[in-house]
């Protein structure tokens, strides 16, 4: 499963950017869709996830700020980013789970989209 994240940019603070991820191979099945950004290292923090029942989760300092959405007919999910601020500006990775048509698990992750929010 191929994922294809866009919509990354450079705005200033308190503007607005919306991501997308697509993702596109043999589903069955998603069960959850999320963005993550860059953390320390390798590591990546959760911004939003948002489950097949339609459950959202956000990280503390984005909540009343960013919305998570999903079209499950078009496997895919939106993050809408509103009041963005300087402390935001990250590279952002889409993240899919679900199941292939064969049955089987999968957690593809997309290429990081650059947000960068200046003062």
């Amino acid at each position: 499963v191929q994922l294809q994240a866009s919509g990354g940019g450079s705005v200033q603070a308190g503007g607005s950017l919306r991501l997308s991820c697509v993702a596109s191979g043999s589903i069955l099945s998603i069960s959850e869709m999320g963005w993550y950004r860059q953390a320390d290292g390798d590591m990546v923090d959760l911004v939003a996830f948002v489950k097949d029942d339609g459950t959202t989760r956000y990280e503390e300092s984005v909540k009343g700020r960013f919305t998570m959405s999903r079209d499950n007919a078009k496997n895919s999910a939106y993050l809408q980013m509103n009041s963005l601020k300087p402390e935001d500006t990250d590279v952002y990775y889409c993240q899919v789970r679900g199941r292939t048509a064969t049955g089987s698990p999968f957690n593809s992750w997309g290429q990081g989209t650059q947000v960068t929010v200046s003062s």
